[in-house]
């Protein structure tokens, strides 16, 4: 198998890159959903982060990978494995990179449990499905938009809770599923409901790149990687490694960043004057935000995090006249954001500090 294309290497495209990373960070933020035309490497952009993420720490013959150090989400094998014997052992492995066929059926994704094998030998058995692969792991959909209804809605309510409890006859089997979720998509070939589009975190429309220099570094790249890959990747191994540590730390340092009510209140007047749908959103941006700064080394957001994951949130769920600008930049977002924020209330405790796990769940990320 050839070494795979680094994500460092890839040119522009930076929200979606952008996008990948925050979810990196934070499986919790909800996934992504890309838009673009062929050849503009969502997929490639995808198999290299799976590649680059740090390794991660599983219990050993478990086929949920499993978490060793968070016990209140192991799986039901290892919990019953921990009450009958102490203490699993453990090992490492890569996070894995696991491509969803489009003719994937439920069963397929959940996995299975085998009735009569319960009803005549009194066993529990689980067949795991793709949710159990991408535990922990990178799940990746193309052509997301031709994928059954239904099979989708399961994917995002997985992704959603971080486990798949698959209860069949009265019996039940509980796993893990905390993966970053990526979609992606041709809008040529039909748009996806409403209501599904909604539920992916993060949105990111693509095209190719039109700056004639930039094409030059592509191709440049391309031929390079398709005359020695493994040379080729050699190249950018340091950069690769630092983009793998920088991930690494993030996700340790997500969960001390801190917010305060005027950050709350900045983000709930930036999607009620957009004219945004439900409250998915404001939690979306307010967990990115959150990513952001712990990728940037901080330990508390501002505006500017604010701004980038709004950028990333709103696009598809944002109302557009049909005069409308199709997106908005940081910087009008920003400035957005400001100018709301002087509208709200003076004296508003500014300096008064939310608890950064207020509100969300106490469970860590992969």
């Amino acid at each position: 198998m050839p070494a795979i294309y680094p994500f460092t290497a890839i040119v522009g495209q930076e929200r979606m890159k952008r996008a990948l990373i925050l979810n990196a960070v934070d499986t919790r933020i909800g996934g992504v959903l890309i838009r673009g035309e062929r050849g503009t490497a969502k997929s490639t952009a995808s198999r290299s982060l799976a590649a680059l993420l740090p390794r991660v720490q599983i219990v050993q013959d478990c086929r949920f990978g499993c978490d060793p150090e968070r016990p209140a989400t192991w799986c039901t094998e290892c919990k019953e494995r921990f009450s009958a014997g102490g203490k699993l052992p453990t090992t490492e492995r890569a996070t894995p990179f696991v491509n969803l066929p489009v003719s994937a059926t439920e069963d397929r994704v959940v996995g299975t449990l085998d009735i009569e094998q319960a009803i005549q030998k009194g066993e529990r058995h689980f067949e795991p499905g793709v949710l159990a692969s991408a535990n922990r792991g990178l799940l990746y959909i193309d052509e997301v938009n031709l994928l059954d209804d239904h099979v989708v809605d399961v994917l995002l309510d997985s992704a959603a809770m971080g486990v798949n409890t698959v209860e069949r006859e009265g019996i039940s089997f509980a796993h893990p599923a905390r993966f970053i979720l990526v979609g992606t998509m041709n809008p040529e070939e039909g748009e996806l409901r409403p209501q599904l589009l909604d539920r992916f975190a993060l949105s990111v429309e693509i095209v190719g790149i039109r700056e004639a220099r930039e094409r030059v570094t592509i191709m440049e790249r391309n031929l390079s990687y398709e005359r020695d890959a493994e040379a080729f990747r050699k190249d950018w191994l340091e950069k690769e490694q630092e983009l793998s540590d920088k991930i690494a730390r993030a996700r340790e340092l997500v969960d001390q960043v801190k917010y305060t009510s005027r950050d709350l209140l900045s983000i709930a007047a930036l999607t009620a004057s957009l004219n945004v749908d439900g409250h998915r959103a404001d939690l979306v941006i307010l967990k990115a935000a959150r990513a952001q700064a712990a990728f940037e080394g901080r330990t508390k957001i501002n505006d500017h995090d604010i701004a980038l994951a709004a950028e990333l949130a709103l696009p598809h769920r944002i109302k557009r006249t049909p005069f409308q600008q199709a997106e908005m930049t940081t910087e009008q977002l920003q400035e957005r954001i400001e100018q709301l924020a002087g509208q709200s209330v003076p004296n508003e405790e500014e300096g008064e500090e939310s608890d950064s796990k207020q509100g969300e769940s106490e469970e860590k990320k992969t």
